[in-house]
């Protein structure tokens, strides 16, 4: 169905549009922890669906007096939120058309950050208003979940007709709208991912590396460290870059190079990829000047990462 052909103000009663009942199809991390919120924001949550042991245990401690239900019964809400992995999420859309669990005027959403609404497309062609829904927010699945969401942004993509009811779920839930593109989902999607996914793997490269160089506990070095580097970048950008990429010290982080490489060398690969990203935006922000850059990103040129297979060399001590 073409974006004109979607349901308009007038296909999504009023009543539904303003104060739904809620359906959650997926009690992972996510979809528990977002069931709670709404329950705890006075909306009325009619069934959710969890096939795990994991998934029913959420559903009890996160929705006590909620019972798993079938799909089938849960797609029956006025709001029916899929909250499932982004790679199962058309195969249960499709599933649902299919078992014509799905019906016009009422509301299917996705929580998934990388899809939009053309995932929705088999919804909407029975009738029903796409939307998607995504909290900008890591989630284990524990009530500290809810202590972390007030605040938080969404990127939402919807029609014209569901933006007023996208606005006001995300209020309830003490948020933010960003109004994403259907084209922009998978950079939007990428960049979240680049900045949170590969910021965990970071620090536990960080954390390793600190290990082999004998500190005991990395995390009591790391903290206050990285907390710095997170509020300065988040706060000056690109003029919050220190350290020897910025200086232009090719020296010392020729010595990293080789250090990584008789010790860590499944670290080498993302220093060298990491260094010269660096290297090229501390060029670009007039941190560090192109003339005195040359030994700098000789070195770095002149590495090229190690092939290895996953093992790595013990620290002789």
């Amino acid at each position: 169905m073409s974006a004109s052909a979607r349901p308009t103000a007038a296909d999504v009663p009023a009543a539904r549009v303003t104060d739904p009942a809620v359906g959650v199809v997926g009690a992972g991390r996510v979809g528990a922890v977002l069931a709670a919120a709404l329950t705890a924001a006075g909306h009325r949550i009619t069934a959710v669906s969890g096939a795990s042991p994991a998934s029913r245990d959420r559903i009890r401690r996160l929705l006590p007096g909620v019972e798993p239900r079938p799909v089938a019964e849960v797609a029956a809400a006025e709001l029916l939120i899929l909250a499932v992995p982004d790679d199962v999420l058309p195969t249960v859309v499709a599933d649902l058309v299919a078992a014509g669990a799905l019906r016009p005027g009422q509301v299917v959403a996705h929580t998934s950050g990388a899809h939009g609404l053309a995932v929705l497309a088999p919804a909407a062609a029975v009738g029903a208003a796409p939307l998607a829904l995504h909290p900008a927010m890591t989630f284990t699945g524990e009530r500290g979940d809810l202590d972390r969401l007030p605040g938080i942004s969404y990127g939402v993509t919807a029609d014209r007709p569901l933006r007023p009811l996208a606005t006001r779920l995300v209020a309830a839930l003490g948020g933010t709208v960003e109004w994403v593109a259907e084209m922009d989902r998978p950079l939007y999607h990428a960049a979240l991912a680049h900045g949170a996914n590969h910021l965990v793997t970071l620090v536990n490269e960080a954390s390793d590396r600190l290990r082999d160089a004998g500190v005991a506990d990395p995390a009591r070095v790391l903290a206050p460290l990285l907390r710095a580097a997170l509020d300065n970048a988040l706060a000056h950008g690109d003029a919050a870059l220190t350290g020897p990429v910025s200086r232009g010290d090719a020296g010392t982080v020729a010595r990293h190079l080789d250090r990584l490489a008789d010790t860590a060398a499944e670290s080498l690969p993302s220093y060298l990829a990491l260094a010269r990203r660096t290297a090229d935006r501390a060029i670009a922000a007039g941190r560090l000047p192109a003339a005195a850059a040359v030994p700098l990103l000789d070195v770095l040129a002149g590495r090229e990462p190690v092939a290895t297979s996953g093992r790595r060399r013990e620290r002789v001590r």
